[in-house]
């Protein structure tokens, strides 16, 4: 199955923020310059099963990477705990600066 775009999910707590990549090469990160991100939805169970790695994990955030195919199948490629999202459009990041900042506010535990 060829993919058609990648995905970016920052996830912070119960909070997920999806970033389409259109990129002209299998690997998007070769020819950051070539690519385009687009906000988009992060599918219910997607969205569950990356809260929950986060849990299992006693992670507070993570940049977790996706393939996605033409029949729309995300595949779950890696989590990233300490992954970059400053560089998504910027309703996105202000978006993720915004749960960041109200994660620190509430603390890990709660």
């Amino acid at each position: 199955m060829d993919k058609a775009f990648d995905v970016r999910v920052t996830a912070v707590g119960c909070q997920t923020f999806g970033v389409r990549i259109d990129s002209p090469d299998l690997d998007w990160r070769h020819r950051q310059d070539l690519m385009t991100c687009t906000p988009v939805g992060v599918p219910e169970p997607i969205a569950r099963a990356v809260v929950t790695y986060l849990a299992e994990f006693r992670l507070t955030n993570g940049a977790f990477d996706f393939a996605v195919t033409a029949f729309g199948d995300w595949y779950f490629l890696e989590c990233n705990p300490n992954g970059q999202w400053a560089w998504q459009p910027v309703e996105t990041t202000a978006a993720v600066a915004r749960a960041i900042t109200g994660q620190l506010e509430k603390g890990h535990d709660t």
